[in-house]
């Protein structure tokens, strides 16, 4: 049974920086692409941005370019975001996902298999 598992989120104030982390387990392939998503307050879920994980290109969401970064370190199974620069906009539920067909892709129901979220506000 393949599970995601995110650690990392807190509460941080404006302008600094969190670094999320992914572990997976029970995978018996190696994803297509992984992928951040987030849910702000009362909204839906929303492309962060998603790395392909035999060759580490990396796609962001306009609103994160150049303030977050998606690595993956693939021999310990594990995706990580590095969020610099965070804004109360920032604030919501992060979530880490995975698609073993994919390629590239920010579209929610692309990825099936999908962490439990973590929290992350940004207080101003």
């Amino acid at each position: 049974q393949i599970q995601l598992v995110e650690f990392g989120g807190g509460v941080v104030q404006v302008g600094g920086s969190l670094r999320l982390s992914c572990a997976a387990s029970g995978l018996t392939f190696s994803p297509r692409t992984a992928g951040w998503f987030r849910q702000p307050p009362g909204r839906e879920r929303e492309f962060v941005g998603s790395i392909t994980w035999n060759s580490g290109s990396a796609d962001y969401a306009d609103s994160v370019k150049g303030r977050f970064t998606v690595s993956a370190d693939n021999a310990k199974n594990t995706l990580y975001l590095q969020m610099n620069g965070l804004q109360p906009e920032d604030t919501g539920v992060y979530y880490c996902a995975a698609t073993r067909w994919r390629l590239r892709s920010s579209t929610v129901s692309d990825y099936a298999y999908w962490g439990q979220g973590t929290q992350v506000t940004v207080s101003p």
